[in-house]
């Protein structure tokens, strides 16, 4: 062989190994079932990843498998039927963090997706505290498709005016402003069902206990006996008293106790900053004019985080086309696709940030600045068996108003589901 053909066979299979992955994509055929809670008013920025995923594998049929319920309530209980019955989808939303990996991981029904990760360069573009939440000594569990600050408090900011009050800094501020608007008969802080309660006492926990208390309680080295931890009941029973909870919040979702802050029927609301992506996509409204938001009272400097992600099922039945939808969340032209839509920001630190709003870029130089600390209701601090009984604690406290209950019913939860010592 001459030396020409040399260089030219040499160059010939370095053009095969750069294009062979595109072209494995492009033979991709038969289903995809992505089996989410993004529906409704959360469901525009999914569907965005949808087609881009229908224009680069177009012979793949997708099923955008969605069960409606904030948070995932109601699907993580159709999730866990269907993987106990040997009924796995293709790829499924889970919160980074124990949720996944306490349940999942732990009974051995979830792929390793280390090589993924690897092939993709994704251990330099993912920050490595998210890594860490993500891993276990055996694998890499899921890929994040976003990050979501918890602790936001949302507010129409010509509406603060009107009523002659700001955004407080501390709970204290808010108990303070909370006659000047129950006085115009504008509720003070407008709350929904039982997971947006708890939602709210995350929030309120924090601010009373710091990130380094909050933290403690998830590895035991804190009781929640404790005297600070029970005067954060006490707080929220406070804070409760300034809103519609003992009125009509059981019968509304965390939409709509946005709307009752959009139409000036409440003056705040703590949510996630998915209700940014809500207030911009479906309901139309400008950052920083239509509506406005401040860290939750007393929690400037931390950032509550949670992220969305999604895993690989073992058995899932359409492993390949899978394994491409896992590519295209962890890129960064599917990160930029779907964020700006969902009011979250890329969980990848090379995102391009003129790509989000005003709010989001605020969002992003927090994540980079603050302190991080996981969410309770969104998955990331407590394991599954935590999570799955604290709602009835919340409710507990909701009927009697006792927070030494409260904190006795923690207590038991924390050391039924192994985070505490008995």
């Amino acid at each position: 062989m001459t030396r020409r053909l040399v260089t030219l066979a040499i160059a010939l299979a370095l053009i095969l190994v750069v294009v062979a992955p595109t072209l494995a994509q492009d033979d991709l055929s038969g289903q995809l079932e992505i089996f989410s809670w993004w529906a409704g008013d959360e469901g525009p920025a999914l569907e965005a990843l949808i087609a881009e995923y229908n224009t680069l594998h177009p012979n793949v049929e997708v099923n955008n498998a969605t069960v409606t319920g904030g948070s995932g309530v109601n699907a993580k209980a159709v999730l866990k039927t269907r993987m106990l019955g040997g009924d796995a989808p293709d790829s499924f939303q889970v919160h980074a963090g124990q949720e996944l990996i306490g349940t999942w991981v732990v009974a051995d029904r979830m792929e390793d997706l280390t090589f993924l990760f690897e092939q993709e360069g994704w251990m330099d573009v993912f920050p490595q505290g998210l890594l860490d939440l993500i891993s276990t000594d055996e694998g890499i569990w899921s890929v994040p498709v976003n990050i979501h600050r918890s602790n936001v408090m949302w507010y129409v900011p010509a509406n603060l005016e009107q009523w002659g009050v700001e955004a407080p800094a501390t709970w204290d501020d808010f108990l303070a402003i909370c006659p000047t608007l129950q006085d115009q008969d504008i509720t003070p802080l407008s709350v929904g069902e039982n997971w947006t309660m708890i939602h709210l006492w995350e929030s309120v926990a924090v601010s009373q206990l710091g990130t380094d208390g909050w933290n403690a309680l998830w590895t035991g080295e804190k009781s929640w006996l404790d005297d600070d931890v029970v005067a954060t009941w006490d707080l929220f029973g406070q804070i409760l008293d300034c809103s519609n909870a003992d009125e009509d919040a059981a019968t509304l979702s965390w939409q709509q106790a946005t709307d009752k802050v959009v139409n000036g029927e409440a003056a705040f609301n703590v949510m996630g900053d998915w209700a940014a992506g809500y207030m911009m996509t479906t309901l139309g409204l400008e950052p920083e004019t239509g509506f406005g938001w401040v860290a939750s009272p007393g929690t400037a400097g931390t950032f509550i985080m949670l992220s969305d992600s999604f895993g690989l099922p073992i058995g899932a039945p359409d492993r390949d086309n899978a394994i491409a939808w896992l590519q295209l969340l962890g890129s960064n032209e599917g990160q930029d696709i779907f964020n700006p839509l969902k009011g979250s920001i890329a969980a990848r630190l090379d995102s391009d940030l003129s790509l989000y709003s005003v709010y989001s870029q605020s969002a992003a130089a927090d994540w980079q600045a603050d302190t991080i600390v996981g969410s309770l209701q969104h998955g990331a601090a407590a394991n599954e068996s935590f999570m799955g009984e604290f709602p009835t604690v919340m409710e507990l406290f909701l009927g009697a108003r006792n927070s030494q209950a409260a904190a006795n019913a923690s207590q038991v939860v924390c050391i039924q589901s192994r985070i505490c010592e008995g």
